[in-house]
């Protein structure tokens, strides 16, 4: 938020239901965040193109006016990589999908537990964290090829011929994630821990609906992977070079 003190952790929060808004500002300014609270989308997407600037931002998915899909859309296409995390009462596989695809980086589904909440919003700043500083060093280095295809991590963008992919923060996180572990098979409930920061029991689908997309970016039949495997009752394995 502008007038922050300086290093101080800045959180949107996008809630048009005054007593949960007033719940998260009281809850998030305890554990010593700078909080500002909007109750429409619009009033979001105004805040954030004004040139305030936010290190995550919680939002609702049912807003009056344009919804919370539609702002995280709008964030995206604006080039504004914020983690974003939002909060809905349908927690459907069509909507949470829906919200990835909009370029959502987590979920949570009301109701929802405080401590996990905070634990969401704590995995998402070291994430940020990690762009920033990848980003700032602007290296060759941070990229990876495989194919024909290149993700370069600092950016949040995936190379795959010829066209270019703008990735999200979590789907950059996971890929890189699964690159380090190439030829390895990886649990959910490893990347939960390693890539979410999760210790509690969470539901591993949001990963399935993350592996989803990526194979829509690198496959070139995504019901055929040749990259991104699963496998079946354990998890997913990364194969850079299939055949060899």
């Amino acid at each position: 938020m502008i007038g922050s003190p300086a290093g101080t952790i800045r959180v949107l929060v996008v809630e048009d239901e005054q007593h949960l808004a007033d719940g998260l500002r009281f809850n998030l300014e305890a554990e010593g965040y700078a909080v500002q609270v909007v109750e429409t989308g619009e009033a979001a997407l105004q805040l954030l193109q004004s040139g305030s600037e936010f290190d995550v931002v919680v939002l609702d998915v049912m807003l009056p006016g344009i919804d919370g899909f539609a702002v995280i859309a709008a964030m995206r296409q604006a080039g504004q990589f914020v983690p974003a995390l939002m909060l809905t009462a349908r927690g459907q596989a069509e909507d949470v999908l829906r919200g990835f695809a909009a370029g959502a980086d987590d979920y949570l589904t009301k109701p929802f537990d405080l401590a996990i909440l905070l634990a969401r919003i704590k995995g998402l700043l070291r994430r940020g964290e990690w762009v920033r500083k990848a980003r700032n060093a602007a290296s060759n280095e941070d990229s990876f090829t495989f194919g024909d295809k290149t993700v370069h991590f600092g950016q949040l963008e995936l190379h795959v011929r010829g066209q270019i992919f703008p990735l999200t923060l979590m789907e950059a996180n996971l890929l890189r994630y699964l690159v380090r572990h190439d030829g390895k098979t990886v649990s959910r409930k490893a990347m939960l821990e390693d890539v979410w920061g999760l210790h509690e029991d969470t539901d591993t689908r949001a990963i399935d609906n993350f592996m989803v997309r990526l194979r829509r970016y690198i496959e070139e039949d995504p019901k055929n992977p040749k990259h991104l495997l699963t496998v079946r009752a354990l998890g997913y394995r990364f194969i850079a070079n299939p055949g060899t």
